[in-house]
Order: C-alpha cells, then structure tokens, then sequence
C-alpha cells in the first residue's frame, strides 16, 4: 500500500511533515535516485536518501513520546553555526528513527518541550488547523493596565498576522514584574514575547508549562526526560483526532 512520501516519512519519525517539505523542497530528497516531489506516491520499497544519507526504513513503528523539561540556553535544534547546547544532545538513544520535536521554544524559554518518534503526531499536534493550547508562566517587565489587557485579548496585529491569546490572567508582582498566565492556540516564532512587545512590555521570563493534555510535573527537574504514560498518550492520540474531525 502506498501513501505520500512525506506521510511515510514522518510515521517513520524521520521528521515532522513541514520539514520533510521543506527538505523536499530545498531538492534535499532522492527517491530511487531521483529528486523527490511533494505528494509524491511511495511503498517503502524504494532507496530513499535524504541529504546524502541512505535511510534504513522500518517495517513496524512504535510511537515513544518524552516529557523533556528543557532549561534556558539550550536551542530546539541539532545544528548550530555557533555550537550552542541543543535539546537532542540530553535525550536517550534510540536504536531506530529519531526525535522529533512537537513545535520549539527559543533558546531563552524553558519548560515543557514534547518530543516524538511518530512523525506524523507531531506534525497533527503543530498543525494549525487543530488548535492545540499552550499554557506559559509569563514575567513580564512593566505594569500591565486595562487597555493592555484588553489590546492583547482583542488581538493585536503582528508582521505574521493578527495574534491572540485565548486567556490571560495577571496573577501576581515582584516589584516591577508581573506575573501571568496565559493560554494560545498556536505556536508562531516567539509569539507570547512579540505579543507583549507590542504593547511596549518585555517578557523576562517565559516557562512553558502545557502542551494540549500534557501538563509540566511540578517536582520534574530542570534538563531531565520523563516517558508518557500509555494513558496520557493515548490522551494525546484522542486530541487530535477529535480537533481533526471538527
């Protein structure tokens, strides 16, 4: 049985759909020893290299997801021009397929990162389309007034589009600080941080803390993985596919 290559590949937890795209379209993909194209029809059968590396493709798959409570400074990234510490380098091995992580957050951030070897839970997980919630703790620098808040809840408009959070609560100050907690339904590039520059206000600190159904242990520490439960990740499998079917 045969299905779209980039389909293929994420269920075999190379990557997540949009970077086998974009690898497929940046010519990075060969499929027999031909450029492969998007949406292109493969059985498994074929000699697929993807950036100049044959890859060994597996007859059965079985899904592993972590809880990774990533620290500041580390990036969501395995290469980097200036050799900062990355996220992968504290993972455990696997012995086939690799992780992938469900969205980032910047080098800055710290919390709960969700990373998979089923390519295609992330990519249903990232997708827009499914509107899966993320929970931060947000620090933010200066005093936050009635039209702030209603600014940020009415949307406010970024170089990317219109940006809202779904709820904000200010919770409490530590001198010139204010703490919040905020939720949204997307994962655009440092969206939280540029949602509150816009208002003149700079996030000092950012702690994610849920991802969809998965909340951040609170005595798990700082650089340290924890496997789901099969409960909480057949909770996951669930959410998606109820958003799908929306």
């Amino acid at each position: 049985m045969s299905e779209r290559i980039q389909k293929f590949l994420a269920n075999q937890g190379i990557a997540s759909r949009r970077e086998i795209e974009r690898w497929i379209n940046a010519g990075e993909i060969l499929v027999d020893g031909e450029l492969c194209t998007i949406g292109q029809a493969i059985d498994g059968t074929e000699k697929i290299e993807i950036r100049g590396e044959l890859i060994e493709l597996k007859a059965n798959v079985h899904s592993r997801v972590i809880i990774y409570h990533k620290p500041c400074g580390e990036i969501v990234s395995r290469s980097d021009p200036n050799h900062r510490p990355s996220v992968f380098h504290s993972l455990p091995n696997l012995k086939t397929g690799r992780w992938v992580s469900v969205g980032r957050l910047d080098i800055n951030t710290s919390g709960l990162l969700l990373l998979t070897t089923d390519g295609k839970l992330a990519n249903d997980l990232m997708h827009p389309r499914n509107q899966v919630e993320r929970e931060y703790q947000v620090r933010v620098q200066g005093k936050i007034t009635n039209e702030i808040m209603s600014n940020i809840q009415n949307g406010v408009q970024l170089e990317d589009g219109l940006a809202k959070l779904k709820i904000l609560e200010v919770k409490e100050g530590e001198g010139s600080n204010t703490w919040c907690r905020v939720v949204l339904q997307e994962g655009r590039n440092r969206e939280v941080r540029r949602i509150w520059e816009s208002q003149d206000l700079r996030v000092s600190r950012l702690i994610r803390t849920r991802y969809g159904s998965i909340e951040l242990p609170p005595d798990m520490r700082i650089g340290k993985y924890l496997d789901l439960t099969p409960s909480q990740f057949k909770g996951l499998q669930n959410l998606v596919s109820e958003r799908s079917s929306e």
